[in-house]
Parts: C-alpha cells; structure tokens; sequence
C-alpha cells in the first residue's frame, strides 16, 4: 500500500515522488515504512508539465526518519500551547480576543479562533507586505470587519492561529518557536521537531516555488518553510513552518491518546486533552472521511497539511496513523486525499479483524 501510493497509475502523476507511512495501537509501532523519494528533482518545467530530474545519483530515498515540512499540522502544536495556558489560568477560552488584541472586532473569542468560526478570511498576502507593521495593519483591517459573520459557520482560516500566536506570545513574553519546545517538544524528546530553516540533508523538498502557480519567486525549497505566509513571517507562525518526523509525531499521538502524559512527562491534564479531542474539536479537526477514511465516524481526530502530510488519531480503538509525503515536490497539484483516506481505512479494518 505504501508504493501505491508513490506509483504511476495510467501514466498520470503519481499523488507524491515519496511517503513515510506510520501507524500505532496502543503503545506498539504496527506498521512503519518509506518509499519512493525526498529529493528528486532539481526544477520544474512549466512547459512540458513535469518535473527535471537531479543526475541520478543524487536522488535521495525517502526514510522512516526523513524529516517533513508539516504545513497545517503546525496549527496542532499552537492549539496544545493555547491550551496549556488554558489549564494554567492564563487564557480563557470565551474571553473577547479583542481583550488581548484591541484590533478584534466584538464578539469573537479565542474559543471561535480555534474552532474556525471567527469569520476570519482564510488568508492574507502578508507575503505582498514587507515588514511586521505592515503585516500586522493588513491583518487588523480584516479582524476588525471579519469576511464572514463569527460564530454563524466554519470557515477554517490560517488567521485563526496566527492571532492565536501573537495573543499566545503577547501573554508569555516568549515567542512561540520556545512555547512548542519548552511545553511539547522538550519535555517529549521529540528531538527532530522545531521551526526552521534546516540543513537540507535528510528533509524533503517541496516545491520549486515560482509564480505564476506560487505566490513568489524562491525556487527549489528543501528545509525551508514551503507556505509563503509563513515565510514572509519569518519562518515561525501559528499556522505552519514546522518540520518534524514520522516517529516524533507518533510520539505526540501517544500522549494525547494517554490522556496528556508520556512516560514521565505530562503535558496535558486529560481534562485538556479533552477539550482539544472532543467534538467540535479545538485545533483538531473531528470525523472527516476525506482523509480519515473508515475512521471517521466515532470520535476520531487529526489534520492535513498542504505539502501532503496528516495525522490522526482514534480514541476508540486507541490507534493512530502518521501519512507524511511531498506531494508538492516538484510543484504544487490538487491531487486529493485519497490515499490518505485508504490508508486510514486499511487500518480501521485490521483494527476491527484484530479486535
């Protein structure tokens, strides 16, 4: 299943050139592998439709420990900092943001930024904008007349977690880069997780990033953050720029499926790891077959992330399953989720036949 997904069905692109594929049941690693590759290609031809492939030997195999730009699957970490100052006093989740942020207008809270019913637009070109004051008047103008009306309906938005950020950052006096490693990935060892730039070395490239199918001109990326927002915000954002490893994110799955604590480190209280995993979900996205496949349907929880990587994990039958792949590589294509849809679903199954 794992090749499958890197193959060439019919001649078509293949959804993505490698894939690392992780997947858990209690406190045992069932299933891990890699295939295909992390680096291939050197450029992307917009003329022919295809990538430029490196000499050959330099293409590097994708590996059980290739480190992966995360995307979205930032916005997971941000939510479990939001919380743990939830459980310390410091924030509350029906305060105004406009209380911590006086740009807000009324009637949105920080509850409504981590469920994605704020009525915040789901981005903004900070890219276009040089410089933090002129990043933050163009998000001020959207916070203070919201695109959609708060708490009608869900509209998921990058803005969400970037105002989070800076509430977050705003209440500490800590950027939130020292957040995640002093609250998640110290304490977890999660050694291979952090913001970046990184040595390209063992990282999957994404995109050769270029108008007119990207936002701007950068090229070949390989260890630097592929969403151009969170470039232009200098790498370290509410809604991506992480980087980390199959093994590092199964270790997060573990904590919160054991209700905040891993071996002699606790994070969360299972109180908190509740609030983030019970339905609607705060940060977490709950029950969606689009890339949960079988899963879905009884409580199960997780995200996606543009540069093909997702997460999730079940409460119910105490499993979880790590997807990470460079779909974008060597530029970026609607492909769908899929195969991450089938891979949860072959899961779900042996979970039932292993019952």
């Amino acid at each position: 299943m794992v090749r499958g997904v890197c193959a060439l069905p019919e001649g078509r692109p293949s959804w993505c050139p490698g894939v690392v594929v992780l997947a858990g049941r209690g406190p045992v690693v069932v299933a891990e592998a890699a295939a295909g590759w992390a680096h291939r290609y050197r450029a992307y031809d917009p003329d022919q439709d295809r990538g430029l492939d490196l000499p050959r030997d330099l293409w590097e195999p994708m590996r059980v420990g290739t480190v992966f730009d995360l995307a979205s699957l930032s916005k997971l970490f941000t939510a479990v900092v939001a919380i743990q100052q939830v459980e310390r006093g410091r924030l509350v989740l029906n305060d105004p943001v406009r209380a911590h942020l006086p740009a807000f207008a009324p009637g949105i809270t920080v509850r409504q930024l981590l469920t994605h019913t704020s009525g915040l637009a789901p981005e903004l070109p900070f890219y276009a904008h040089e410089g933090r004051g002129a990043q933050l008047e163009l998000l001020w103008r959207e916070t203070a007349a919201p695109t959609g009306r708060p708490d009608t309906s869900y509209l998921y938005s990058d803005l969400n977690l970037i105002c989070l950020q800076l509430i977050l950052e705003q209440l500490t006096g800590r950027r939130l880069d020292a957040l995640v490693r002093e609250g998640i990935t110290g304490p977890l060892g999660m050694s291979s997780t952090c913001y970046g730039p990184l040595a390209p070395h063992g990282v999957a490239a994404t995109e050769d990033q270029r108008r007119p199918w990207a936002k701007v001109d950068r090229g070949m990326l390989r260890g630097e953050v592929h969403d151009e927002n969170a470039w232009a915000l200098g790498g370290v954002a509410g809604h991506a720029g992480l980087f980390s490893t199959a093994q590092d994110l199964a270790v997060l799955c573990r904590t919160l499926l054991n209700g905040g604590a891993y071996g002699t480190a606790r994070i969360l209280g299972a109180g908190a790891v509740a609030a983030l995993l019970d339905p609607p979900g705060l940060g977490f996205g709950i029950d969606q077959p689009y890339f949960m496949g079988e899963l879905a349907g009884h409580g199960a929880a997780g995200h996606t992330g543009f540069t093909g990587t997702s997460l999730l994990l079940d409460r119910a039958t105490d499993t979880f399953l790590i997807l990470l792949a460079n779909t974008v590589h060597p530029r970026r294509r609607t492909g769908g989720s899929a195969p991450r849809a089938a891979a949860a679903t072959r899961l779900a199954r042996a979970v039932v036949r292993g019952a």
